[in-house]
Formats: C-alpha cells, sequence, structure tokens
C-alpha cells in the first residue's frame, strides 16, 4: 500500500484536535468538529469518489501483517483515554458556560469517541490477540457499552442478515424503533451468551468469570475514578459521562443501521441460513470517509471474512451500495421519511437480484 493512503488512516486523527481547538477558542466553535463531521466531510468524499482499489491478492497476507496498521490503531487507544481525561477537566472547571457551548462540545466529543473510538473497539476486538481485545474492551469502557464485545463477536456476526439478530433493521422500520430494539436485544443477547458460555465452563452466572457483571461494573468504576482525580464530586462529571457514552453508542447504532437495513439472508431449511457473503451487508467505498472509519465501511467484505484487517478489506461491485457514504447516510437515517424514499427502492432492487441465482450469485 502506497505512503499517502497509509498516512490517510492517520486522519482520524484530526477530530479530537477540532475538538480540542474549537473548546479553546470558545462559544460557537463548539461546533466545529460537528460541522466538520456532517458537511465538509460529504464534500471531500462526494470530489474525492468512490476508492475501489483492492490490495492485491498476492499482496494481502504481508500488508494484513504490518505493524504499522496496528500501531494507528493502539495510537488511538491512547489518544481516546487522554481526550477523555482532558474533556472531564473541562467539564469539571466550568468552562463550558452556554448551552450551545454544552452541546456542541457534546456531541462533537461524542463523534470522537463512538465515531472513531467504537470503530477502532470494533476493528480491535476482532483480532486474536490479547492485547488487541483488552484495548477493544478498554475503548468500549469509555462509552459504557462493553457488552458489544459479547454481541458483536458471538451475536451479530452469527446471526447479521436474519429476523433473529437485533442489530438488523427491518424494512420499513425506522431508526428510532430499531436503536430500541437494538439496544435493548443486543444487551439482552449479550447476558444469554455470556450465561450459555458460562454454563458449557460449569462456572456460576453470578461469580467472578461473568464479563457482563465487569462490563456493567467496570465503566461506574472507571467515572467514580473521574471523580476522585478531580476533586468534584457534583453531577457534572457523571451526567457529561453519561451524556457522551449514550450519544456515542447511539452513533454506533446508527451505523448498525445504515449497515444491514432491510437485508435478509435465504433460509435454506429451518433455523438454517445461507453463508454470509458480500451480498449481505450494504457497502461504501468513498475514499475519505473510509480513511477516517478505517474502511468500517467496506462493511460487505468486513462480514464475509470478520477476521480480515482494516487494510485488506476488499470493495466488491456485486455487493449493495450505499449512495454516499457513513457521514451522509446517518443523517438520512435520522429522518425516516427522506431514508425510506431513498433505500427502499435500492433495497427492492437488491430483492429482486437476490432472488436470481444466476443474476446475483458471487463471485470472489
Amino acid at each position: 500500500m502506497n505512503l499517502p493512503r497509509k498516512i490517510g488512516f492517520f486522519s482520524a486523527f484530526i477530530l479530537p484536535a477540532l475538538v480540542i481547538a474549537g473548546c479553546y477558542l470558545g462559544g460557537w466553535y463548539n461546533w466545529i468538529a460537528i460541522l466538520f463531521v456532517f458537511v465538509l466531510m460529504p464534500l471531500i468524499d462526494h470530489l474525492a469518489g468512490i476508492d475501489k482499489q483492492n490490495v492485491p491478492k498476492d499482496q494481502q497476507a504481508s500488508v494484513g501483517q504490518e505493524f504499522y496498521y496496528r500501531f494507528v490503531t493502539y495510537v488511538w487507544v491512547y489518544v481516546q483515554f487522554a481526550f477523555l481525561i482532558w474533556g472531564t477537566s473541562i467539564v469539571s472547571s466550568g468552562r463550558l458556560t452556554q448551552p450551545s457551548e454544552w452541546i456542541g462540545f457534546t456531541i462533537g466529543f461524542a463523534l470522537v469517541t463512538g465515531g472513531i473510538g467504537i470503530t477502532v473497539a470494533h476493528e480491535l476486538g476482532h483480532k486474536k490477540s490479547a492485547l488487541e481485545r483488552f484495548y477493544s474492551k478498554a475503548l468500549l469502557m469509555t462509552v459504557c457499552y462493553m457488552h458489544f464485545y459479547i454481541e458483536h463477536n458471538r451475536g451479530h456476526h452469527v446471526n447479521v442478515a436474519t429476523a433473529l439478530d437485533p442489530a438488523t433493521a427491518k424494512k420499513n422500520q425506522h431508526f428510532y424503533s430499531f436503536w430500541l430494539q437494538s439496544v435493548i436485544g443486543s444487551f439482552q443477547h449479550a447476558w444469554e451468551l455470556e450465561k450459555s458460555s458460562l454454563k458449557l465452563k460449569g462456572q456460576n452466572v453470578v461469580s467472578v468469570h461473568n464479563q457482563m457483571i465487569w462490563f456493567v461494573l467496570l465503566p461506574i468504576v472507571f467515572c467514580a475514578a473521574l471523580m476522585f482525580a478531580f476533586h468534584n464530586f457534583t453531577w457534572v462529571i457523571p451526567a457529561f459521562f453519561v451524556v457522551q457514552s449514550i450519544l456515542a453508542f447511539s452513533l454506533l447504532e446508527l451505523v448498525n443501521y445504515v449497515e444491514h437495513y432491510g437485508i435478509l439472508r435465504r433460509e435454506t431449511s429451518p433455523g438454517q441460513y445461507e453463508r454470509v457473503n458480500p451480498l449481505h451487508s450494504w457497502n461504501a467505498s468513498h475514499l475519505i470517509s473510509n480513511f477516517f472509519l478505517f474502511q468500517l465501511q467496506r462493511h460487505s467484505d468486513h462480514h464475509y471474512n470478520a477476521i480480515k484487517r482494516y487494510q485488506v478489506l476488499d470493495h466488491y461491485d456485486q455487493s449493495p451500495q450505499l449512495p454516499y457514504g457513513y457521514p451522509t447516510m446517518i443523517l438520512v437515517a435520522m429522518v425516516p421519511p427522506l431514508w425510506f424514499r431513498m433505500m427502499d427502492p435500492r433495497l427492492d432492487t437488491w430483492a429482486s437480484q437476490a432472488a436470481d441465482p444466476v443474476t446475483y450469485a458471487f463471485k470472489s
């Protein structure tokens, strides 16, 4: 992979820098990160166009093992924790005085911890390395969504594009209904998965071995530690921590909604479904937003081969394609009539093609 593309994956670090700059400039500048993500980035995305370039098959193994790409994600972990400590110091200091400052700062903050932080946690959580999995859980702790580590890997990737998956939106289901379905359903399913795992190991559900208990407690302990660190025992720190967490994981759920809206796998026999392939997720190969999101938008290939590292994910022309990158699509998703008008015809086209195994057969 050439040097400009390698450097491109550091573009994600622009976002926390914008939040910090906006905070110190004050006032409406606290909205600068939001404007960057939802106005400037879609414009740049449009101008830069679609990137269909794939790493050649004979180079994927070597590029996939390059430490550089893991290094970028490792650096992000430490940046996010430093950013969260800095943000806590800001809200604790009383620097933010106007409602507009609070709103802009908190949303911008969540774009960092959720939009990029959860994306990095997602990438790391799929890997076999104990260090990467630890980093994944640490990042998820900062947004009160640690159960995602269990449900995403052992639930979503198994049940995606079926009615069994709470993170797969149904056709004509608006985002706000989906949010409740995914947030509540994913948490419940993670508990069930953990209970089943403990039962197989002969361990008690209520015990130190239950990860879900730890996943509930650790964000609370972390928030309390922040309060002690800044000697601030008012409502400000926990309120900020909880609100930015809700906004962060809501951003994740917007992405889930966009990635899987309406797509279903064929049921080959009762309770059995065709194997997941790149036809079963919405794809977006927009160059610039994929740099910021570590190629998460090449989601079709990610579900086809979940352990594949972000730098070698492939674009498939056969995959159902989103008309715009995630920054634009999540805005559209928040306006249901606009979303249905834009996506339902595309979903109908996909369904009609998918019904014909000759015209829509997946060719690797």
